[in-house]
């Protein structure tokens, strides 16, 4: 490959064409030797565990906890975002590495104890920028009997919605404005 070709990151729909060793608009996702690869693969930025009605899911299992699990990086640039700190940031925040399998045991081992736990929710960032590791984690939560679920603007090609989303229990997609000239202004 020459110093100029560029890769098509077609997780989003913003098709970013990266060159080698360049980030796209999400900050997540790097051209690396050719390959897209997710940067903040298994990298934590947040964790707490919550009400399933914060996600806000006041029908899937209500009244229950949810290990809420964020990373980095985000398709868009909302002014008004909650957690811009970490999902506008790129590689220069502060993370905690886990594993799916140390996400899913910590999962497992608060469904055992009060207040129990569901499972996992994704959220806090974009998490479908890095539909990988929803996946892999995902597997790991189902094998073990708990759920798993997402909170996502929804910006996610078909090609991996089709590879992430039967993975998922419950989904919220959080509308971030009600016209396509909104959208214009925060990708």
């Amino acid at each position: 490959m020459t110093a100029s070709a560029q890769v098509l990151c077609d997780v989003c729909p913003k098709f970013c064409r990266l060159r080698e060793g360049q980030t796209g608009f999400c900050r997540a996702r790097s051209n690396i030797g050719g390959t897209i690869v997710p940067n903040n693969y298994g990298q934590c930025t947040s964790i707490a565990l919550d009400p399933i009605e914060k996600k806000p899911l006041a029908r899937f299992y209500p009244g229950s906890f949810i290990l809420s699990y964020g990373s980095y990086g985000c398709d868009l640039r909302c002014p008004y975002c909650q957690n811009h700190e970490i999902s506008m940031a790129g590689r220069e925040i502060p993370t905690r590495k886990i594993t799916p399998e140390g996400l899913c045991d910590l999962a497992v081992d608060l469904s055992r104890r009060e207040p129990g736990n569901l499972g996992v929710a994704f959220t806090y960032n974009e998490p479908l920028i890095c539909w990988e590791f929803i996946r892999d984690t995902s597997q790991l939560l189902h094998e073990a009997g708990l759920k798993s679920v997402a909170v996502t603007n929804g910006g996610i090609t078909r090609k991996y919605a089709d590879l992430v989303l039967p993975h998922i229990d419950a989904l919220n997609i959080d509308l971030k404005g009600f016209s396509e000239d909104f959208y214009r202004i925060v990708k």
